[in-house]
C-alpha cells in the first residue's frame, strides 16, 4: 500500500505546472456581454452606453454569454429586448446560451421532474416576470405541468424556438466565448455541452496549452477578472446593478465598460 501511495504523490508532485503565455490574438472588433439575469434596466444602460461609445461604429460583433433570465424580476423584458437586438443585426450579434436558458427549456419539456430545481435557482421569478404564479419549489406534479403550460404558451413557439437554437460557443482569433468555461485539457472544439453551460472543475485552476483565451460569465465577480488567459466578465448584475461589456480589438488590451458609465 505504501509502494502505491508513493506511485501516486510522487506523479502528481512532477505534474509541470503550466504557465499562461499567449497574447490575446482576435481577428475582429468585438463587445462581450456578461450575465444579465432579468436585469432590464441595467441590460438598457449598457446599451445605451455601447451605443454611444467611439468604438460601436468599427465594432464587427456583439457576443452576449448568456443567462438572460432567472432572479432578476424583468425576464420577459430582457429576452424581448434581446429578440429585437438580434433581429435589428443578425448578423453581427451572438446570443449564446447559458446554464439557466437550459433549465428553462428542460423545465418545459419535463416539469415535474425539473421544476423544483430550476424554480430554486431563479425559475419563481422568471414565471412572476410572466405572470404566472402559483406554483413553488414543492408544488405537486401537476401544478409544475400547468406552470410549465402557461410558460409555453406565454413565450410562444417563436422564441422558445429560438432559445432551443442558441449557439454553446463563438470563436475570434484566439478568443474562445462560453457561459461557464472550458475544460482546460480538452480543444475548444470538443468541449461538453455540459461544461460549457456549467463549468468545469480544473477551468480557473490550470491554464490552458493550445494558446486559446477564454471569455466567460457564469461565475461571479465583484470586477471583471483577467487571469491566466481567461476574462470573466460576470458582476452580478441581478444583485449588484452593474452587467459588465469587455471590448476586444486586434493590437490592443481589453477595455471594459459597464452599465453605470
Amino acid at each position: 500500500m505504501r509502494g502505491v501511495l508513493g506511485q501516486v504523490f510522487s506523479s502528481r508532485d512532477e505534474r509541470r505546472p503550466r504557465h499562461f503565455l499567449s497574447p490575446l490574438t482576435v481577428a475582429r472588433p468585438a463587445y462581450y456581454i456578461g450575465d444579465i439575469h432579468g436585469n432590464y434596466d441595467s441590460l438598457a444602460r449598457l446599451m445605451d452606453v455601447l451605443d454611444r461609445d467611439p468604438a460601436r461604429e468599427s465594432t464587427v460583433e456583439v457576443v452576449f454569454l448568456g443567462d438572460y433570465v432567472d432572479r432578476g424580476e424583468r425576464s420577459r423584458e430582457v429576452l424581448t429586448l434581446l429578440q429585437a437586438i438580434s433581429r435589428e443585426a443578425p448578423q453581427s450579434v451572438i446570443m449564446l446560451m447559458g446554464n439557466h436558458e437550459r433549465m428553462m427549456l428542460d423545465f418545459l419539456v419535463d416539469p415535474a421532474r425539473k421544476g423544483a430545481f430550476w424554480l430554486t435557482n431563479g425559475g419563481l421569478q422568471t414565471l412572476a416576470s410572466f405572470g404566472i404564479g402559483g406554483v413553488t419549489e414543492s408544488a405537486s406534479s401537476a401544478l409544475m405541468e400547468n406552470a410549465a403550460k402557461a410558460l409555453a404558451e406565454k413565450l410562444t413557439p417563436p422564441l422558445i424556438e429560438w432559445l432551443q437554437g442558441l449557439p454553446l460557443w463563438h470563436q475570434n482569433g484566439n478568443l474562445f466565448a462560453a457561459h461557464a468555461g472550458a475544460n482546460p485539457d480538452l480543444p475548444v472544439n470538443l468541449q461538453s455541452e455540459k461544461t460549457l453551460l456549467w463549468g468545469h472543475p480544473e477551468f480557473r485552476e490550470t491554464p490552458r496549452e493550445d494558446g486559446n483565451w477564454i471569455i466567460h460569465g457564469h461565475t461571479t465577480y465583484a470586477h471583471p477578472q483577467v487571469v491566466d488567459g481567461r476574462i470573466g466578465i460576470d458582476t452580478g448584475a441581478y444583485h449588484s446593478g452593474i452587467l459588465t461589456a469587455a471590448y476586444v480589438q486586434p493590437h490592443a488590451p481589453v477595455r471594459f465598460i459597464d452599465s453605470r458609465a
